[in-house]
C-alpha cells in the first residue's frame, strides 16, 4: 500500500463524513443509511473496474428524487427501488450501453443539475431555520418570504456559520489541504452547540442495524406498479448520467488509467443492488470526494476502497457522535453544494456562442422546479432533440434567370416538416409566367411531408401549363 493512497483515503473519509449524513437527513430517511451507502460505495463500487480514481457514495444529485420517493412510497420501499436501479445499471452496462450516456446533451445535464441545486437550495433554507418546508419547489420557493417570521434565530445563525466557514476555510489552501472545509464546518458548528447547549434540532440517532431493513418480498412485489418502475428508471438513468459525466470530469484531473464506461455502469449497478438490499440511499459517483481523492495524491483504487472502511469503522465503534451534530449545519452543507450544482459559469460560455444550448438549460431547471425532477429531463431531452432537429434541418431555395429559356431552381440543405413553411413560401414566391426547372440533386435529405409538397408544387405548376420542364436529380 503506497503512503500517498493511505493519507488520500483519510482525506476523503473526512469529506464524505458530513455529506453522507447530511444527503441522508435532507432525503427524509435515517442518517445511518447515507454512511452505508458511501461504506458500500468504497467497499463494492470501491473494489471494482471502472474508474481507477472515482469515489461513490450518496449524492446532492439525487437528494430531490429521493425525497420524493420517500414521501410518496415510504422508507420501506426505497431499497425496492434502488435494488431495481442497480439491475438495470448492471443490465445497461452488461450490453456495453456506458458509452452511449456521453451522447446526452450537455446543456440537459447542466439544466438537471441546475434545477436540482434550486430545489435543494429553497429545501435546506428551511431546515437551517429549524422550519418546516412546503411541499414542492414552487412552494418551496414561495414560501421564503415569511421563512423569517417562522425560522429559529440561532439554528439560522449556525446554517449561516457553516456556510461562511465552507466559503472562506478553502482560501487558506494549506489549511484545507490538513482539515477538510465540510468537517471543519460542521465540526466547529457541533463543538459550539454541544459547548453552549443550544436548543436547536440535531441529528437523531438509531443505530446501524435499526436503520439498515431489507426489502420484504411483499415489498419487491411493488416493482408490478407504474409509478415504481418509473421512479426506479429515474433512478437509474440519473445516477448514471450523473457518474458517467463525473467520471469525464475526473479523468481530466490525473494522468492515469481513463474510465473503461460500460465496466464503471457495472461497478455502480452492483453497488446501487447492494444498497438496496440493505434498503439504503442511492449510489453514485460524486465529483467533489472524487477530486478531493485526486488532489490528495490518490494513485490506485486502494484509496476509495479504504475511505469506505473508515466510514464502516466510524459508525460502528462511535456512532453516538452523529448525535451531536445540528441539523442546521448539515443544511448550511448542502446549501453550499446546491450552490456548486447551478452552473453559472458555464452559462455564461455558452450564452456567447451557444445561446439555444442556454434555452434548452433553463427551460430544464424551471421544469424540474415546477413539477419533478424526472419530468423535467424528460421535458429537457426533448427540447434539445427539437432543438438539434431545427439545426440540422436547413434547406435554401437557388433560383438562375436563364432568360427566355426559363427559370432553374434548386434546393439545397435538408427538407423536413420544420422548413416546410419556409420551403414553400420560396418556391410559390416565383414567377408563374416563366418556365421553372426544379433540380433537388443538392437536397441531402427530404422527409415524406417536403417530398408530398415538392410534388404538390410541382404538379400544380404544370396544371397551370407554365412549366414545360421539370426534373429532378
Amino acid at each position: 500500500m503506497r503512503k500517498a493512497d493511505l493519507f488520500a483515503s483519510l482525506v476523503v473519509f473526512l469529506v464524505a463524513l458530513p455529506l453522507c449524513v447530511g444527503v441522508a437527513i435532507a432525503s427524509g430517511v435515517p442518517a445511518e443509511l447515507g454512511l452505508v451507502t458511501g461504506i458500500v460505495g468504497g467497499l463494492v463500487a470501491g473494489i471494482l473496474p471502472g474508474s481507477s480514481l472515482q469515489v461513490s457514495g450518496p449524492a446532492a444529485g439525487l437528494t430531490v428524487l429521493v425525497y420524493e420517493a420517500v414521501q410518496s412510497y415510504g422508507v420501506r420501499v426505497l431499497g425496492v427501488l434502488v435494488l431495481g436501479a442497480g439491475l438495470v445499471q448492471l443490465g445497461l452496462g452488461a450490453l456495453r450501453l456506458g458509452r452511449w450516456f456521453r451522447a446526452v446533451s450537455v446543456a440537459v445535464v447542466q439544466g438537471m443539475l441546475a434545477g436540482i441545486g434550486l430545489v435543494l437550495i429553497a429545501g435546506q433554507v428551511y431546515a437551517m431555520g429549524d422550519a418546516a418546508a412546503p411541499s414542492g419547489g414552487l412552494g418551496k420557493i414561495a414560501g421564503l418570504g415569511s421563512l423569517a417570521g417562522a425560522a429559529d434565530p440561532v439554528a439560522l445563525a449556525i446554517g449561516g456559520a457553516t456556510v461562511a466557514v465552507l466559503l472562506l476555510w478553502p482560501r487558506w489552501r494549506r489549511g484545507a489541504r490538513v482539515v477538510p472545509a465540510p468537517l471543519l464546518a460542521v465540526g466547529l458548528a457541533s463543538a459550539v452547540t454541544g459547548a453552549f447547549d443550544l436548543a436547536v434540532r440535531r441529528v437523531e440517532v438509531r443505530g446501524l442495524f435499526d436503520a439498515v431493513r431489507p426489502p420484504s418480498l411483499t415489498d419487491l412485489g411493488r416493482l408490478t406498479e407504474v409509478g415504481v418502475i418509473g421512479t426506479v428508471l429515474a433512478f437509474a438513468l440519473i445516477a448514471s448520467a450523473e457518474s458517467l459525466f463525473s467520471a469525464a470530469a475526473v479523468d481530466r484531473l490525473h494522468r492515469g488509467p481513463r474510465t473503461d464506461y460500460d465496466r464503471e455502469l457495472i461497478a455502480q449497478g452492483a453497488g446501487n443492488a447492494v444498497c438496496g438490499m440493505l434498503g439504503a440511499l442511492p449510489m453514485t459517483a460524486v465529483i467533489v470526494r472524487s477530486a478531493a481523492n485526486v488532489q490528495a495524491g490518490a494513485r490506485t483504487k486502494v484509496s476509495r476502497v479504504l475511505h469506505g472502511v473508515w466510514l464502516l469503522l466510524f459508525t460502528a465503534v462511535v456512532p453516538a457522535v452523529l448525535g451531536m451534530i445540528p441539523v442546521a449545519a448539515l443544511a448550511g452543507l448542502l446549501v453550499h453544494a446546491g450552490c456548486k450544482l447551478v452552473p453559472v459559469r458555464e452559462v455564461r460560455t455558452l450564452w456567447r456562442g451557444h445561446r439555444g444550448e442556454v434555452v434548452v438549460l433553463g427551460v430544464t431547471a424551471v421544469a424540474i422546479v415546477v413539477g419533478n425532477l424526472f419530468e423535467g429531463v424528460l421535458v429537457g431531452l426533448a427540447l434539445a432533440v427539437a432543438k438539434t432537429a431545427w439545426d440540422i434541418s436547413h434547406v435554401h431555395v437557388e433560383t438562375e434567370d436563364r432568360g427566355a429559356a426559363g427559370m432553374v431552381v434548386r434546393v439545397v440543405g435538408n427538407a423536413t416538416f420544420l422548413r416546410l413553411p419556409k420551403l414553400l413560401d420560396a418556391l410559390e414566391a416565383l414567377p408563374h409566367d416563366r418556365d421553372v426547372r426544379l433540380e433537388l440533386g443538392g437536397l441531402r435529405h427530404v422527409d415524406h411531408a417536403c417530398a408530398t409538397a415538392l410534388d404538390g408544387w410541382a404538379a400544380g405548376r404544370d396544371h397551370e401549363r407554365v412549366a414545360t420542364s421539370r426534373s429532378t436529380t
